[in-house]
């Protein structure tokens, strides 16, 4: 996970470069010719959509979502097909390093604008995520930028994520995950006087015996792999990229063994 992040895997040292909102954060592009999405091909559609996502425009994104679906397009489909693979090329380049923060959050704004036409729909037709996590700052860190990016990414994933906010404390995590019944729970913390709280999470759920009923994945700018294997969680995320490698790959995993 990764810190300024709150939680969920949390990205931490890319968040302290923006805490600016992404809606007040110009999308690229405004002097290009502008396309016909109506005129292309279902192919070409759904590569232009990734490359939309990727420049943030989220009018288009919302656009080429109702043509899919006027096409006959399922809604998983267009989620998987147009929207979760264009996060995917995002989160490989946020990765790499070719993209920031203040661009990924353009790209989640705009993965937003078709969630928003395909959440009902998904809900309608009972279609599963491909996993949930629970995701919160611990007690004493009112940091969140990393974590509402690693949440972000999650949902561009396909994630369905449960977003607790910050100065999470124990019980308000136990009772989150007793309600939501998540495959991952993460944490987040950007001091290096907070990060000690996720241990205390992790031995509560291990005295309740619990521990092994989640996967736990924890980040922010102040942790390394050695602390997260020292607290004991299942994996230490350094920014929101990898959170959403690492948390789909534990998923599947689990689901495997």
């Amino acid at each position: 996970m990764t810190n300024d992040p709150n939680t969920t895997v949390s990205s931490p040292g890319a968040a302290g470069a923006a805490e600016t909102e992404a809606d007040t954060i110009s999308a690229p592009g405004d002097d290009i010719d502008e396309i016909d999405l109506n005129a292309l091909n279902d192919e070409d559609l759904t590569a232009q959509m990734h490359d939309d996502l990727y420049d943030g425009l989220d009018e288009e994104i919302d656009e080429g979502t109702r043509i899919l679906l006027s096409r006959g397009w399922p809604a998983d489909k267009v989620l998987n097909d147009a929207l979760v693979e264009g996060m995917r090329i995002v989160g490989i380049d946020f990765r790499d390093g070719i993209l920031f923060v203040p661009e990924v959050l353009l790209a989640a704004k705009a993965m937003k604008a078709g969630m928003a036409i395909l959440r009902p729909l998904l809900a309608e037709t009972g279609a599963e995520p491909i996993g949930s996590i629970v995701i919160g700052t611990v007690k004493g860190d009112i940091h969140d930028i990393g974590k509402n990016l690693v949440g972000m990414m999650l949902e561009g994933a396909g994630f369905e994520v449960f977003d607790l906010g910050i100065n999470t404390d124990v019980d308000e995590f136990l009772a989150a995950i007793e309600e939501h019944k998540p495959d991952i729970l993460g944490m987040s913390a950007l001091l290096t006087t907070t990060m000690p709280y996720m241990k205390v999470v992790i031995d509560t759920l291990v005295e309740k015996g619990m521990r092994d009923d989640y996967i736990i994945i924890v980040g922010g700018a102040p942790l390394n792999e050695e602390f997260g294997e020292a607290i004991g969680a299942d994996a230490y995320c350094r920014d929101a990229a990898v959170a959403a490698e690492v948390a789909s790959s534990l998923v599947h995993a689990r689901r495997a063994a």
